[in-house]
């Protein structure tokens, strides 16, 4: 469940609601740079993990130290880089959740993210990146393996082919989920695309082969918030 709120106490008190129906909260930059690290701990003592989403891409030694302050957070599950920081960047960022683990700390799992799935092909294309999407994911799905980076950040779209090519192992995290407009779930949920390109139903997502799916504002528009959880929840459940 993404927090996208700009205050601590806004986003703990909806969190405090459906905390019981999510496997993890994903903190990503609004809240972060509103609340820093004290949102961190005050939802993971809710009981689910954190996913702390802030796609750290700049000079390996930069990433690096960034990488292992956000790692040292207590309740951090899921860290994340961007992939195309190449692989001295993913490296350097491995390291540094290792040197968590050996000094006697969980150790989170680190994600590189590949393509944003706000992209599409003619964006790509702005930016110079060539090629399909599906393509350039995967190109970075196994530049990520490689570095020894535990998983991945990719639509749907891309899941299959990821897990083909990385095996059973490797994590696939799934953001743009939206629920099919003409499902039961959109019933109680919110179906907007918004600035989503490359997106998915849960069911879609979960039987591509995703791991963890990253839903947001369509739990967080809803009219009930947690009857909308709650219809995600059973929509995994019915895919497995």
């Amino acid at each position: 469940m993404a927090l996208d709120f700009d205050s601590l106490s806004s986003a703990v008190k909806f969190a405090e609601k459906i905390a019981d129906l999510v496997g993890m909260f994903k903190i990503g930059k609004q809240l972060f740079t509103a609340a820093g690290p004290e949102v961190v701990r005050q939802v993971a003592a809710l009981g689910p993990g954190v996913f702390l989403d802030l796609k750290y891409h700049d000079i390996p030694n930069t990433v690096a130290g960034a990488v292992l302050s956000a790692a040292a957070i207590n309740g951090v599950q899921l860290v994340n880089i961007h992939a195309l920081g190449g692989s001295a960047m993913m490296r350097a960022a491995v390291q540094s959740v290792n040197a968590v683990s050996a000094m006697g700390e969980d150790r989170p799992r680190l994600l590189a993210v590949t393509i944003l799935t706000s992209l599409d092909q003619k964006a790509m294309r702005e930016v110079g990146i060539a090629g399909p999407p599906n393509a350039r994911v995967l190109k970075l799905a196994k530049l990520a393996k490689k570095a020894g980076v535990d998983g991945v950040v990719a639509s749907a779209q891309e899941a299959r082919a990821i897990r083909k090519a990385c095996g059973q192992e490797f994590l696939i995290v799934t953001p743009g989920v939206r629920p099919a407009e003409d499902s039961d779930t959109a019933k109680k949920t919110s179906t907007k695309k918004h600035d989503q390109s490359r997106t998915a139903t849960p069911s879609e997502a979960i039987k591509a082969g995703a791991d963890f799916i990253v839903v947001g504002r369509p739990i967080l528009a809803a009219a009930d918030p947690r009857a909308a959880a709650q219809a995600v929840v059973d929509e995994i459940a019915a895919a497995k």
